[in-house]
């Protein structure tokens, strides 16, 4: 029986078969059989992965090259016996794991409490009896009931249903319901949405009743199996944590590589003994390898997840933050997430030829209305959009609550619920019209009626009012002699509305010749006079015009991946910008079996991709990777979920989305808003921005330090600093300074800039060469200062302390230059980053009181200075400051056309 459960082929069986393969009947299981097959088969839930403890979390923060080389220094301190070395450093390794690891653990447990979802109960029927079980209850072979509004708790093949319309969104991308057929029997490689005779777990029915038979539970099911998937898949990595892995290995090359130049000048040049040159080496070592980046680097991530918190993101990984500030493509999909996922009355269409337009998005009326506007229903004649409006309320099944605290609420088939928002719209409630116009008798919509009608009392009469495809219900009208040429220009309509993406229902209504009283069976209408057509569309959210607009001013190309039909999905291209023509929109069966280079150029021409399956929006990911692009993914269904999970970046809904869609990705939106995905790309700009700030603050003074040690042995002056030294400078100045600039706020610029190349390293050249016109000046300024002073008959360790005063002054003008790679120092404003503030006069401030406490005076060697050493000192530090501005000065003349053109290009380029 366990291999008949896998089989993918329960559409292809009479329920006679899916009966006898389950061996159930249709009047359910025994209890004892059902708890058997749970014992057997295990609860009906999706697999997931079991949330990390914290102590895993902790570890995983240690998995990074910069970290291994960390570890490898303070073993060789510890077997050279320098305990204050080696502790210092993995007093840093256990704060990094200890910030990082609590801050990524929190955003864990914060998106868990987010994916805990209400339980779903199912009705069974088991011993001849009907009851409620939870839905982790469930076995094959189980008879479920559903009626409108029930969420299928498992893959069910239908036995019975009447009136039958289910809402397959979540698993299809589909936002029109479709319905079933228990009699369907269909080809083994049936697309799923052509199953007719099969319901899926997740999906919710809309209309109708059913009874069907459990044929899967858990991860046998649709989403079971593609929850299987995406955590079979390899996710994409953070384009953060490959620039790191490539900057780290070089610049741990090129610190020993300096550090063994070091030692080898020492003994050959100075004639230092080997222990001691190789002791020094390894202090220098350890003093130059920016050990405080890898807090300094937690500490920007953590500092923008809590921003991207306040403004809607959840961050399940923390290196993830970035991720969307470096994204070249957003992958997208339509419905739920650019839509509203509720169908809308956007045009009607009046029989006299009349155009309307109609305002407002999704089920809730607000302050929506007709272009012109209308007065509700009075008494005497009616304005044509009014008849309308009154036969659409009429003819419902549908019900539209009131508004309360968590928005408006309603259930039914989501065409009556938008026909009943359309009247709330000029007035009309149904509650209200039905005491005016009580209804007799009504005909609910079948498929192979295409056609639903309502019989009620209007002046004392029966009329009838009908809604329904517009070839059906334009066969039911009557029209004037000779002008059967009427009923084709009628037609022609409709056809035009279908093709701009909208779903079409026709509207009639008529006198009934003879009474109808309760319970009675109508004959199909006829004679009716037609009132006109009624255009839905599951609409745009209000705001993700103007987000799809800020990503391409950021240079973020924007491409629509949906599974709706071409024609729906261009209509919605085209309110965006995205497309304009149908050649812009490339459907999944061009796609099928399409080579590697055809799938290629597909995503180059394509802004539309319409009707694809799961694994082709799985290959349409690929492809934009393989073009050179990080590309975010947005989803909140099912089918997106190995997207989600194959991306850079994968951007989950927080209110609608499925558990398996939040599973698969990194970020998660709390508020459904796409344009808090534009938030999250300023926030992750802003961080990756940080990120380089501290990695240039701590690479140019560590290369200082270099400069000034080699250039000292090479012009055989003593050794410029201990080697306690060194590691006073980085603790006090980079250990406090670097922290703080991770806090540093967002330049106004930040998304106007083109999004950065994808393979740009993160020492890239702008840093190059600011790191050695920082490293020259600070290192050569500081040798020429020490060679002055030894010149002059100086004292070592006076030199020495006068030394180290100026390159922390060195280090606190610095950090100035660090705040921003464009803007000048004297242009930004100290007090607009009250942390970096701060930290910086708590750096200098503790070196001073490091000067006068007995205790650090006997372990770095220091003394008070005077006011006039400080004032010296002073003046030489602000050398650096003129060197930074001279150079962006120079960069800016150098490279502002070319990166304007870049900018220029991104916009041009920026969808596939």
């Amino acid at each position: 029986m366990d291999g008949d459960l896998d089989r993918d082929e329960w559409h292809v069986l009479s329920r006679e078969e899916v009966l006898a393969r389950l061996r159930a009947s249709e009047h359910g299981l025994g209890r004892e059989e059902a708890e058997a097959r749970l014992r057997r088969d295990g609860p009906n839930e999706l697999p997931r992965e079991p949330p990390p403890g914290l102590p895993i979390v902790l570890l995983r923060q240690l998995r990074s090259p910069l970290i291994y080389v960390l570890v490898a220094a303070a073993i060789v301190s510890l077997g050279l016996g320098e305990m204050a070395d080696a502790g210092f450093i993995f007093a840093v390794l256990a704060l990094n794991a200890a910030i990082g690891g609590v801050q990524e653990w929190r955003a864990e447990q914060s998106t868990r409490a987010l994916q805990q979802l209400l339980k779903v109960r199912a009705t069974v029927v088991r011993d001849g009896e009907t009851f409620d079980v939870d839905a982790e209850a469930v076995v094959a072979g189980d008879v479920v009931w559903l009626e409108s509004g029930s969420r299928v708790p498992a893959d069910l093949r239908l036995l019975w249903e009447h009136g039958l319309s289910v809402d397959e969104s979540l698993l299809t991308g589909e936002s029109v319901p479709v319905s079933k057929d228990p009699a369907y029997r269909g080809p083994p490689n049936a697309p799923i949405g052509d199953r007719a005779n099969l319901l899926f777990a997740g999906s919710t029915v809309v209309r109708g009743r059913a009874r069907g038979v459990v044929v899967g539970t858990g991860s046998r099911t649709a989403v079971g199996r593609l929850a299987l998937d995406v955590s079979a898949t390899d996710a994409g990595r953070p384009p953060l944590l490959v620039r790191l892995d490539r900057f780290t290995r070089a610049i741990a090359v090129s610190v020993l590589v300096a550090a063994a130049a070091v030692g080898l000048v020492g003994v050959l040049v100075q004639g230092q003994t080997v222990s001691e040159m190789f002791l020094f080496a390894v202090a220098l070592a350890v003093s130059a390898i920016p050990e405080g980046l890898p807090v300094a680097l937690t500490v920007a991530l953590a500092v923008a997840t809590r921003r991207m918190a306040r403004r809607g993101v959840i961050v399940r990984r923390l290196a993830a933050v970035e991720g969307l500030g470096s994204c070249t493509l957003v992958a997208t999909d339509k419905t739920g997430t650019l839509t509203c996922n509720a169908l809308t009355v956007r045009a009607v269409h009046l029989a006299d030829g009349t155009p309307l337009s109609v305002t407002g998005e999704g089920y809730a009326p607000g302050d929506g209305r007709l272009q012109h506007g209308y007065q509700p229903l009075a008494p005497g004649e009616l304005p044509l959009a009014d008849r309308l409006v009154r036969a659409a309320v009429l003819c419902n099944e549908a019900h539209l609550g009131r508004r309360d605290s968590e928005g408006w609420t309603w259930h039914g088939d989501p065409t009556d619920v938008a026909l009943l928002s359309l009247g709330e719209k000029l007035g009309v409630s149904r509650e209200a019209i039905l005491e005016r116009f009580p209804e007799i008798e009504s005909v609910p919509f079948e498929p192979e009626r295409r056609y639903a009608a309502a019989y009620h009392e209007v002046g004392g009469r029966p009329t009838v009012f009908v809604k329904g495809a517009p070839e059906r219900v334009l066969s039911m009208c009557e029209w004037p002699s000779g002008s059967g040429a009427l009923a084709a220009s009628h037609a022609e309509v409709a056809a035009e509305l279908a093709a701009d993406g909208y779903r079409v229902l026709a509207v009639a209504e008529g006198d009934v010749a003879e009474p109808l009283g309760p319970g009675s069976l109508p004959a199909e209408p006829s004679s009716l006079t037609f009132l006109g057509f009624v255009g839905m569309i599951d609409p745009l959210r209000p705001e993700v015009k103007g987000a799809v607009a800020a990503c391409r001013r950021a240079g973020v190309g924007v491409t629509m991946v949906t599974g709706d039909h071409p024609a729906t999905a261009l209509a919605i291209a085209r309110e965006l910008g995205l497309a304009r023509a149908p050649e812009e929109v490339v459907s999944g069966g061009e796609l099928e079996g399409a080579t590697e280079d055809a799938l290629g150029d597909a995503v180059r021409r394509a802004r539309v991709f319409a009707r694809v399956s799961p694994h082709q929006k799985l290959e349409v990911v690929r492809a934009a990777q393989q073009a050179g692009h990080f590309v975010a993914v947005t989803g909140d269904g099912v089918n997106d979920a190995p997207a989600l999970r194959e991306a850079n970046i994968g951007v989950a809904m927080g209110r609608s989305g499925t558990d398996v869609a939040r599973e698969a990705a990194e970020l998660v939106l709390t508020d459904d808003n796409f344009a808090t995905l534009v938030a999250g790309i300023e926030e992750g700009r802003v961080a990756y921005g940080n990120v380089r700030k501290v990695i240039y603050l701590l690479v140019s003074t560590g290369a200082a330090e270099i400069v000034l040690v080699l250039a000292s042995l090479a012009a055989g002056l003593p050794l410029p600093l201990l080697a306690v030294q060194l590691l006073w400078l980085n603790l006090v100045t980079n250990g406090i300074q670097d922290v703080a600039l991770a806090f540093e706020p967002k330049e106004s610029d930040v998304l106007s800039r083109p999004p950065r190349p994808p393979r740009e390293p993160v020492f890239d050249r702008l840093m190059l060469e600011r790191t050695l016109v920082g490293a020259v000046v600070m290192g050569g300024v500081a040798f020429a200062a020490y060679g002055w002073m030894i010149g002059e008959g100086v004292a070592e360790g006076q030199a020495r302390n006068l030394l180290l005063s100026l390159m922390v002054l060195f280090e606190i003008v610095h950090i100035g230059n660090c705040r921003s790679e464009t803007q000048s120092l004297f242009r930004l404003s100290p007090f607009r980053s009250p942390t970096l503030l701060a930290g910086t006069v708590v750096a200098f401030s503790v070196h001073v009181a490091a000067t006068y406490a007995p205790f650090l005076q006997e372990v770095l060697g220091t003394e008070p200075l005077s006011v006039e050493q400080w004032i010296v000192l002073g003046v030489l530090a602000l050398s650096v400051a003129v060197a930074m501005e001279l150079h962006k000065l120079s960069w800016a003349l150098r490279h502002r056309p070319s990166r304007a053109a870049a900018h220029v290009a991104g916009r041009r380029h920026g969808t596939l």
